[in-house]
C-alpha cells in the first residue's frame, strides 16, 4: 500500500514539475465501433480516430465495448468468424494503440462478450483475447479481468464493470465492486467508473437498454465516484445525477443516435477527459482529425426519463463552483 502511494505521488510531482504541465491525467474514451454483424473491417473513422490519438498521446484510452459485431442469434456465428473480427479489431485499434505505448483498457459489450447465455462462446473468446493482452495497465485488481477490474493512474482510480444485460446487476457484482472501491477508493482524488451499458437512457430507441440499478448508483455516490463512463446509446452526452457525472459516448463505428428529446443525430466522436487539480473537464471531439468539439448548448439541457433526469454538467455546475474546463495546453493541442 505504501509503496503504490509513493509511486503514484513520485508520478504526481513529475507531471507538475513538467514544463507548462497543467493536466495530471489525460484519458481518451472510444466506444461503439463494430459494424454489421460479424463484419471483420471498421469504417474510415475508426482508422483516423485512432492515427490522431496517436499522435496526442492520452496517458489512458478506455474502449466501452461493442469493439466487435458478434450477438447475432440466427444464425449464431460461427468461432472463426468471431476471431476473425478480433483479428480485425486488433490490426485496426488494438496494434497501434500498443505500438505507441498509450495503456488500453477495455469492458466488454453486448456485441462483444453478451452475458445471456445463447453468447457463451462469443464471451469466452472475448476472455481469451483480452487475457493475452493484459499488460500496460497498474492493476489493483485484476481476478475478474477482463470483465469487472480495477487499476490506477496517477490520482485516478479505474474501474471497469461488466453490464451487458439489461437490468440491475448481481448482487455479487455489487459487493465486488463495494469491496473494491472500500480498499482502494479513498487512496485517490478522483474515481472513475466505466460500463457498456448506462445506468440511465440517453437516446431515442434505446429508452429502456439500461441498467436502472439505483442500487449501483447508492454504492457509486457513498464511495465518491466522479464520473461513470457508459457506451451503447451512441451519442455524447454529459449529464449530472446524484453527485455523479454520467457520460454517454458518441460512437465511432455505425449507427448514430439522437437524444432523447431531439431529432438530430449526433456525431461521431471520442471523449477526452482531463483530470487536474482544477478538476475533471469532459470534451467529444469530432473531425476527421478531432479538431472540433461538440458544444454544450447544441445538448439538451436535461434528458427525462421513467428513471430520472440527468442534467447537462455545465448548468449543474454553474452557480455552485468553478465549472470544469480544459486546460489552455489542451486547447492548443487541437489546434495544430
Amino acid at each position: 500500500m505504501l509503496s503504490r502511494r509513493i509511486a503514484r505521488l513520485m508520478l504526481t510531482v513529475a507531471v507538475l514539475l513538467a514544463p507548462g504541465a497543467q493536466a495530471i491525467v489525460r484519458v481518451a474514451v472510444i466506444s461503439d465501433l463494430n459494424g454489421s454483424y460479424g463484419s471483420p473491417g471498421y469504417e474510415a473513422a475508426v482508422s483516423r480516430s485512432i492515427a490522431r490519438l496517436v499522435e496526442l498521446r492520452p496517458d489512458l484510452i478506455i474502449s466501452t465495448g461493442d469493439m466487435v459485431a458478434g450477438q447475432r442469434l440466427h444464425p449464431l456465428l460461427s468461432r472463426p468468424v468471431i476471431e476473425a473480427m478480433w483479428q480485425g479489431f486488433h490490426a485496426a485499434v488494438t496494434a497501434p494503440i500498443r505500438s505507441a505505448r498509450i495503456p488500453f483498457a477495455v469492458t466488454p459489450g453486448n456485441h462483444d462478450a453478451s452475458a445471456y447465455p445463447a453468447f457463451a462462446e462469443e464471451r469466452e473468446i472475448y476472455r481469451a483475447q483480452w487475457k493475452s493482452r493484459k499488460s500496460g495497465l497498474r492493476f489493483l485488481d485484476a481476478e475478474r479481468y477482463p470483465f469487472d477490474y480495477a487499476f490506477e493512474l496517477g490520482d485516478v482510480m479505474f474501474v471497469s464493470l461488466d453490464v451487458t444485460r439489461v437490468g440491475a446487476l448481481a448482487p455479487a457484482q455489487h459487493e465486488w465492486l463495494d469491496a473494491a472501491l472500500e480498499k482502494y477508493g479513498s487512496d485517490f482524488r478522483y474515481r472513475v467508473v466505466f460500463s457498456h451499458l448506462p445506468v440511465y437512457p440517453f437516446t431515442r430507441g434505446r429508452e429502456t437498454e439500461v441498467s436502472a440499478d439505483h442500487a449501483l448508483e447508492r454504492l457509486l455516490q457513498r464511495h465518491g465516484v466522479d464520473v461513470y463512463l457508459s457506451g451503447h446509446h451512441h451519442a455524447f452526452y454529459p449529464g449530472y445525477h446524484a453527485g455523479i457525472r454520467y457520460v454517454s459516448q458518441a460512437c465511432l463505428g455505425a449507427g448514430p443516435r439522437a437524444l432523447i428529446g431531439t431529432d438530430r443525430r449526433s456525431e461521431r466522436a471520442v471523449t477526452w477527459l482531463e483530470f487536474s487539480d482544477e478538476g475533471v473537464s469532459i470534451d467529444a471531439l469530432t473531425g476527421k482529425r478531432l479538431e472540433g468539439r461538440i458544444a454544450r448548448e447544441t445538448l439538451p439541457e436535461a434528458i427525462t426519463s421513467r428513471f430520472g433526469t440527468l442534467v447537462r454538467d455545465d448548468l449543474f455546475f454553474a452557480g455552485r463552483s468553478p465549472a470544469p474546463v480544459p486546460s489552455r495546453d489542451h486547447a492548443a493541442r487541437f489546434n495544430h
